[in-house]
């Protein structure tokens, strides 16, 4: 069986690349717009991965990651947004990686590829 991600962004556009670069890797992707549809996703579909944006409208990425922390510490999330200086922010620290968005997922699909193969 496939392993699960979900992508939580904001930006459609994000979403849909983030779909098919890890739909070609070979995992089962669903995708969320906002923290309140990741969560309810969550809860419904079960996934084996997150990757998190932190600037999303309404409830931001660290605040979903705290509540994602609160039901299920074990759950990997890669925080994956555009802007670097959240890197050092104390509320990311819970996150098991912070990836920097690029126009090249290699570092993304690498450490979703290291944490999945780690759960086998």
């Amino acid at each position: 069986m496939n392993k699960k991600i979900l992508i939580v962004d904001d930006e459609k556009n994000i979403r849909l690349l983030l779909t098919e670069e890890l739909t070609d890797e070979g995992y089962d992707v669903i995708a969320a717009e906002n923290g309140a549809v990741a969560l309810q996703k969550i809860s419904e579909e079960k996934p084996d991965l997150i990757t998190l944006d932190i600037k999303m409208p309404g409830e931001d990425g660290l605040s979903i990651l705290r509540k994602i922390r609160e039901t299920d510490y074990n759950l990997p999330v890669i925080i994956c947004s555009a802007y670097s200086v959240y890197k050092s922010d104390f509320s990311a620290v819970a996150a098991d990686h912070y990836v920097v968005k690029s126009s090249n997922f290699d570092e993304l699909k690498n450490k979703v590829n290291e944490i999945l193969s780690q759960e086998d």
